[in-house]
């Protein structure tokens, strides 16, 4: 088995998924994606009082992830460049992986992570 490729560290770094149906931002402190047409769903916090969906996703540098956040407006990296499947960007510590079942970011420091696809997605 072949390793991944792996795209040269950054200082940020804006991706979306080849299906363009994942947008994620990168630096070397965190890493958020956020997803349009998904079948999951996280229910709305009780004191959230604006619209919208919980469809962004959060990982810190040295914290657990945060999954489901909710807002009001739309946030996807829209021209982004595609990090296309079996590719990875590294940034800092966090690291993200394109793959057909959907992107994966991880903090190698912590080994804490998300993944997030149009059918499902687990923090850890």
């Amino acid at each position: 088995m072949g390793l991944a490729a792996t795209a040269h560290a950054d200082d940020s770094y804006d991706f979306q998924s080849p299906s363009g149906n994942i947008g994620c931002s990168m630096t070397a402190k965190a890493a958020s994606c956020e997803i349009k047409d998904y079948t999951w769903f996280i229910p709305r916090p009780p004191d959230y009082q604006l619209g919208g969906r919980g469809n962004v996703f959060l990982l810190g540098q040295g914290s657990a992830p945060i999954a489901g956040i909710w807002h009001s407006d739309y946030q996807f990296p829209d021209g982004s460049p595609t990090l296309d499947y079996g590719q990875r960007r590294v940034v800092g510590t966090i690291t993200c992986d394109s793959e057909p079942s959907g992107v994966t970011c991880s903090d190698g420091s912590t080994g804490h992570f998300f993944r997030v696809s149009r059918d499902s997605y687990q923090v850890g």
